[in-house]
């Protein structure tokens, strides 16, 4: 389908972007999933070719490319139908490195953001915690000022890269919990070294996502230097409402890949499949679920399209990202279910590809504010706007 988003240079790089995955990645990834964990091989590829780093200022080896350039390659990413690959390298990418990006100072891009474009260092986000993860009021790993240091305590889990990751993006609690005119006071977010004294990292075992490395992090009086703050201290909660955006969009572009993927797997199949003489794909009820399902891609596709380019004008459109995460990710759910359940005892079984993908979608409808968070954002923000009252209409 001609979409007014791309040129033919965003289509050129789809075509390579592809060819690298099918051949370097594709082939791989299954065992990756059985490890646990991307390896560094892979990121050392992906920086050479400047993939981590489309969005990232020059000044940080970044390519400084449009954002459609990197919507192609979350796309391609996503379809290669493994959801740890795709959290692994986007967590890298688009969201522990973004706020060093944004609002790091020069030595933090310098010591951090640099090798981390490059593929030499990875990085992952520490947000969630056993007790809050949409919640960012709740969130309480502590950073005390002692001297010239920061002092850090506390736990953080589901960490995508958590296993593998050389530093650490860190929600830390800077001052005393409250709620301000921009939202929950006294959080920051500070570069941790994962090297240092005092982290402990255990992996957590997920239903997906098997290759992103999950992990639960403890911080026991870790000294962090005080310089390793991103932009100003207290200010970690506007910067994660901005980021956040970002991360819903990325989450929608990649689930819209996933279920390309996944739609495209099922097609295959019930092309080839015959039962009593006839090949499946000429069954009227399942051409019908592939037209319905094909509809609902290409619909949430121009949605998601359109979000990005919104976001790409220099506003912040939270509520088309939280409406393209909510409508992909959910989508997504359904073509795997779909695939899975079309393609019988071929597709229940633990290898196949319908399998694994019913397994990785769930997680997107998760991660970055679950379903049930996004309805309310999306329900609130049509309520509260003005509008002319029943009566009015009625007369």
């Amino acid at each position: 389908m001609k979409s007014p988003y791309f040129t033919l240079e965003h289509e050129a790089f789809r075509a390579e972007v592809r060819a690298f995955l099918d051949a370097e990645v594709v082939p791989h990834a299954a065992r990756w999933d059985e490890t646990g964990s991307v390896p560094p091989e892979l990121w050392k590829s992906l920086g050479r070719r400047g993939w981590l780093g489309l969005a990232h200022p020059k000044e940080a080896d970044g390519g400084a490319r449009d954002l459609f350039t990197s919507v192609v390659f979350l796309e391609e990413l996503g379809r290669t139908g493994f959801g740890g690959l795709r959290a692994a390298v986007s967590v890298h990418a688009y969201m522990a490195t973004h706020y060093l990006a944004r609002f790091g100072g020069p030595e933090l891009v310098r010591t951090h953001l640099a090798p981390a474009v490059r593929g030499d260092r990875v990085s992952a986000l520490a947000i969630t915690e056993p007790g809050a993860g949409a919640d960012l009021s709740g969130l309480s790993v502590t950073a005390e000022r002692v001297g010239d240091r920061f002092v850090v305590d506390g736990v953080k889990s589901m960490v995508s890269n958590g296993m593998t990751a050389d530093f650490l993006v860190v929600a830390v609690r800077t001052g005393p919990a409250g709620q301000g005119p921009r939202g929950a006071t006294g959080l920051s977010l500070l570069v941790v070294d994962t090297d240092l004294p005092g982290i402990t990292r255990v992996r957590q075992r997920t239903l997906g996502w098997r290759s992103a490395g999950t992990a639960a992090l403890t911080f026991h009086s870790v000294q962090v230097p005080a310089d390793r703050v991103v932009g100003r201290l207290d200010h970690g909660f506007y910067y994660l409402m901005r980021g956040l955006q970002l991360e819903r969009l990325v989450a929608a572009v990649l689930a819209v890949g996933g279920a390309e993927r996944a739609l495209e797997d099922l097609c295959a199949f019930l092309r080839e499949r015959s039962v009593a003489g006839s090949v499946l794909a000429g069954r009227q009820a399942l051409v019908h679920r592939i037209a319905d399902l094909s509809t609902d891609l290409a619909a949430t596709r121009q949605l998601v399209h359109h979000t990005a380019w919104l976001y790409e004008q220099g506003g912040l459109p939270a509520v088309e990202c939280s409406m393209a995460k909510l409508r992909a990710t959910e989508l997504a759910c359904r073509v795997a279910d779909a695939s899975l359940q079309l393609q019988g005892s071929h597709g229940y079984m633990e290898e196949s590809s319908a399998a694994r993908a019913h397994r990785d979608a769930r997680a997107a409808t998760i991660a970055a504010g679950p379903s049930e968070v996004l309805r309310d954002l999306i329900g609130r923000d049509r309520l509260n706007r003005p509008g002319t009252p029943a009566s009015a209409r009625r007369a």
